[in-house]
């Protein structure tokens, strides 16, 4: 297994609309178990393959405190069951140091497919909806900084710029 590179904020890579996933073989298991390496060493809860620069659409998530709930989402979408809104503060492997207070549906119904290519459907609620939520508008070419105001967002895209300028 390998550590993978993170993009960041603003990188126009991050903007890229993923395309689907059509060929399940050993290349797709290694990135799958790639990406759950990097997540869990950023100490994150979901990765979606546009934020290490592979623009299929495919995430992974854990939102287990021990670490051991790991969950494959191929080719993903969802319907709103729940229009009810719940906030939290999301943060971002790919927006590092910063959280925002973004609202998204409740409950959702997702239709995916596994590792192997079966599809599966789940539905969920709480910090694993908003997880989800927020790693599908990834493969959509979103980011969460998209929910905050245009001064909010510029401020951050200038501190990020600047530690990018500094660790160059």
């Amino acid at each position: 297994m390998a550590l993978l590179p993170i993009l960041e904020f603003p990188d126009p890579r991050l903007r890229k609309v993923a395309s689907p996933v059509t060929v399940f073989d050993l290349k797709l298991e290694v990135l799958i178990d790639d990406m759950f390496e990097t997540m869990y060493d950023s100490q994150g809860i979901g990765l979606a393959a546009t934020q290490i620069d592979v623009h299929k659409r495919l995430l992974v998530i854990d939102v287990s405190e021990s670490k051991d709930s790991p969950l494959v989402f191929i080719n993903p979408s969802f319907e709103i069951i729940e229009d009810e809104l719940s906030e939290y503060d999301e943060g971002c492997l790919s927006v590092p140091g910063f959280y925002e207070t973004v609202s998204r549906p409740k409950g959702i119904k997702v239709q995916a497919q596994d590792r192997k290519g079966e599809k599966f459907e789940i539905e969920a609620e709480g910090i694993l909806a908003t997880c989800i939520q927020h790693e599908i508008d990834h493969l959509d070419g979103k980011l969460f900084v998209d929910y905050i105001s245009a001064l909010k967002r510029q401020r951050i895209r200038s501190k990020l710029e600047k530690e990018h300028k500094k660790s160059a």
